[in-house]
C-alpha cells in the first residue's frame, strides 16, 4: 500500500516475512555475497541472471527509449522476472542500489516505479538501498555490522574477479578459473550466511584463495593487455557490454578491471570533496574520514597479501590513483563516474596497459566528458596509449561494436610483435675507435 506522506510503496517490517527481494544483477560474484549478508539478516534475496534480447525489449517497452541503457536494462529485467509467472507479484519486492549521485544514482527508481504503474504493478514495493538515506523503508534497515560483511562481500569479489582475470587467457583447461571463483562464490556465502565474519578470517581466505588460482594449470605466453573502464553498469555487467570480457579472451587479451571498492571510495571520498570544495556534508565529515581510512585500509591489506603471495599483480592503492589525476581533471567533476573515470585510465598506464576500452551508454554525457573528452590529454601524457571508446545501446549492434574491438586488437598484437622482434635482435656492436683517429677526424684539413 502506498504511503501517502512518502508517496512510495514502503517495504514494511511485515513484508520483511512474506517477500522475496529481487536483486538486479551487475557483479555476478560481489552481488551473489551481498546477497547471503542480506540473508543472514533474514531477508529472502534472489539475484536475477537472465539475459538475452528481450530484457531490453521489455526495458523499452515501459521506458523510453532516449533513457539511460542501463535503466532499459535494469528496469528491463526486474519486469520480465514479474511478469515470468516464477514469481507471485503480491509476495515479491524490488531493491536498487543508490548513491545519491545525479543520472543512474538517483532517477532510476522512479523511472522504475512509473514503469511498474504501466504494467499494472504499481504495489510492488521498491527498495532505495542507499548509504545517503534517500527513502526509509522499516523492513530494510543496514547498519554498521551489516555494511561491514558487505564491504567484505566486495573486498573477496574484487578479489576473485581480478584473479579469474589473470589466469582465464593463460589456463591449460578452459573454465578451470571461473569454476574455481565459482566454488569459492559458494563456499564464502555459505561462511558469511552461516557464522560471524571476522577480519582475521578474511585475510587467511585471501591466501587460500591465492594458493588456489596459483595451482591451477597454466600455459607460458604473452597476451595483449587491455584495460576496461567506463559506466559502471556497462563496464562490470555481461548484460552491459554484451559479454565484453569473454569476448576480449577469446580474442586472445588478458583483461584488467579495476575493482568495485576504488568505486566505493570515489562516493566515499566525494562527500569529503564536497566539504574542502563547497562547505558542505561539515556535520557528517568525521563518519566520511572515518569511513574513508577503513576502506583504504582494507585495500591495502589486500593488496599487501597479493604482494607477499607474489604470483599475482595487485590492484593500485586508492590514493595513487588520486595522485596520477592530479593536472588532468579537476576532481570537482563528480556526476556519474566524474574524475575516476579518467583517474582509471591514468591507473592503467601507469601499470603498463596500453590498451584501454572506455564504456559507455549512448549519450552519456558525464562519460562523453570524463571519458571520451578526456582521451586527448590522457595521451598527450601517455603518447603509446590506445583508447576505444564503445558506444552501448538498445540500437547499437554487436557486429560494429566487436569490429572496432577486434581493429583495436588487431593494432595492439602488431605493436607487442614489433616489440618483441626489436627486443630479439642481436644488438650491433660498434666499431672500436682509437683516441688518435677520434683527434685526427677532429681536426680540419687545409684548403
Amino acid at each position: 500500500m502506498t504511503d501517502k506522506e512518502k508517496g512510495y510503496v514502503v517495504f514494511t517490517k511485515e513484508m520483511k516475512e512474506t517477500h522475496t527481494i529481487l536483486v538486479p544483477n551487475m557483479l555476478p560474484m560481489h552481488f551473489r555475497l551481498i546477497g547471503k549478508v542480506m540473508e543472514k539478516q533474514g531477508y529472502k534475496v534472489e539475484l536475477l541472471e537472465t539475459s538475452g534480447p528481450q530484457i531490453a525489449e521489455t526495458g523499452l517497452k515501459y521506458v523510453h527509449n532516449d533513457t539511460c541503457y542501463p535503466a532499459i536494462l535494469v528496469i528491463g529485467q526486474l519486469l520480465d522476472a514479474l511478469q515470468s509467472g516464477k514469481y507471485d507479484p503480491d509476495r515479491v519486492a524490488l531493491i536498487l542500489f543508490q548513491t545519491g549521485g545525479g543520472c543512474r544514482a538517483s532517477n532510476y527508481i522512479h523511472l522504475l516505479r512509473k514503469a511498474l504503474e504501466k504494467a499494472g504493478l504499481g504495489h510492488v514495493p521498491v527498495i532505495s538501498l542507499s548509504l545517503a538515506g534517500l527513502e526509509k523503508h522499516p523492513g530494510f534497515q543496514l547498519n554498521l555490522p551489516i555494511l561491514q560483511k558487505m564491504m567484505y562481500g566486495v573486498l573477496y569479489g574484487d578479489l576473485l574477479m581480478s584473479l579469474v582475470n589473470q589466469c582465464k587467457p593463460y589456463e591449460l583447461e578452459p573454465g578451470s578459473a571461473q569454476a574455481l571463483a565459482d566454488s569459492w562464490t559458494e563456499r564464502l556465502a555459505r561462511e558469511m550466511a552461516e557464522q560471524g565474519v571476522r577480519y582475521k578470517q578474511v585475510k587467511a581466505n585471501y591466501r587460500r584463495i591465492l594458493d588456489g588460482f596459483a595451482g591451477i594449470p597454466m600455459q607460458k605466453s604473452e597476451k595483449v593487455m587491455v584495460g576496461v573502464v567506463g559506466e559502471i553498469f556497462v563496464k562490470y555487467s555481461p548484460l552491459g557490454n554484451n559479454n565484453l570480457e569473454q569476448f576480449l579472451v577469446d580474442e586472445g587479451a588478458e583483461v584488467v578491471i579495476p575493482g568495485l571498492l576504488d568505486f566505493c571510495l570515489y562516493c566515499v571520498y566525494n562527500n569529503i570533496l564536497d566539504h574542502k570544495l563547497y562547505g558542505m556534508q561539515k556535520s557528517a565529515q568525521l563518519a566520511y574520514r572515518i569511513a574513508c581510512r577503513f576502506l583504504l585500509n582494507k585495500e591495502r591489506d589486500l593488496i599487501a597479501a597479493m604482494e607477499a603471495h607474489g604470483r599475482f599483480t595487485p590492484p593500485t592503492l586508492f590514493t595513487r590513483t588520486m595522485e596520477l589525476v592530479q593536472g588532468t581533471i579537476s576532481m570537482g567533476v563528480k556526476m556519474g563516474e566524474g574524475w575516476l573515470l579518467t583517474a582509471e585510465m591514468l591507473e592503467l598506464a601507469d601499470k603498463g596497459v596500453s590498451n584501454i576500452v572506455c564504456t559507455q551508454p549512448f549519450g552519456c554525457l558525464p562519460n562523453h566528458i570524463c571519458g571520451k573528452g578526456m582521451m586527448k590529454p590522457i595521451k598527450a601524457k601517455n603518447p603509446d596509449i590506445n583508447i576505444v571508446a564503445i558506444d552501448y545501446d538498445a540500437g547499437a549492434t554487436r557486429v560494429n561494436q566487436e569490429n572496432r574491438l577486434k581493429l583495436m586488437l588487431a593494432n595492439a598484437k602488431q605493436k607487442q610483435q614489433s616489440a618483441q622482434r626489436a627486443a630479439a635482435r642481436p644488438a650491433v656492436k660498434e666499431p672500436e675507435v682509437r683516441e688518435t683517429e677520434v683527434r685526427q677526424k677532429a681536426i680540419p684539413r687545409a684548403v
